[in-house]
């Protein structure tokens, strides 16, 4: 069902996600103990991420054998991680993490929880001079609506980033917020570790996890 709710879905998958994400899900998991797993699950994701981008076959040497064929990733120089802030930037610091070296964007990004639509407003963005030359990893670790997926992808393409070099990295997402990036913007690759059943009523996940960025930060 997953891959026919997007045409560029890659679905990351590790045995370790199911105990994790039980944890993750639990109202009863303590901040400190959320930020814990959700750091192992991001870790996971991350390096699914990462071997989407382009890699170069090269040929190695091990201590046993000459001329080994291999891959190695193309250069960092040429890779933006991009948050959409607040959550997104524990997800980011996890791409981070296998990344030395790697530009980072911002984007300040909300939804309007006084509204029932739940519309994304745009606050501030700061991306490298360069990053229409580059490959980006844009990270949210939910993607419900839609909305302010679609919103940081216009921020994107407006400072001249392809489409097909952007690959929008997330922890849950569900069909509607799926649905709605199959329709908008095709050419971007999605990368999840959890397709979730639907959005309730209040525009939220379900089952979910409730706020990400609450429950990382500790400020629930």
């Amino acid at each position: 069902m997953a891959n026919g709710l997007h045409p560029n879905l890659i679905l990351s998958e590790s045995k370790a996600y199911d105990a994790l994400f039980t944890k993750m899900r639990d109202v009863k998991t303590k901040p400190s103990e959320f930020e814990f797993f959700a750091k192992r699950v991001m870790r996971i994701l991350a390096e699914d991420a990462i071997a989407q981008l382009p890699h170069k076959t090269i040929k190695i040497t091990t201590p046993c054998s000459p001329n080994i064929e291999g891959k190695e990733l193309m250069s960092v120089d040429n890779i933006c991680v991009v948050s959409i802030v607040r959550a997104g930037d524990s997800l980011m610091e996890a791409v981070r993490a296998c990344l030395p070296g790697v530009s980072i964007g911002k984007i300040l990004i909300q939804r309007n929880e006084e509204t029932t639509e739940k519309l994304p407003t745009l606050y501030y963005s700061k991306l490298p001079p360069r990053i229409k030359d580059m490959n980006v990893l844009l990270c949210d670790p939910m993607l419900a609506t839609g909305g302010s997926a679609k919103a940081a992808l216009d921020v994107l393409t407006k400072h001249g980033v392809l489409l097909s070099n952007i690959i929008f990295v997330n922890v849950i997402c569900c069909p509607e917020g799926l649905q709605r990036l199959a329709e908008d913007v095709p050419d971007v690759k999605v990368v999840t570790a959890c397709v979730d059943e639907c959005l309730n009523e209040n525009k939220y996940i379900v089952p979910g996890l409730g706020d990400y960025g609450d429950r990382f930060f500790n400020t629930t």
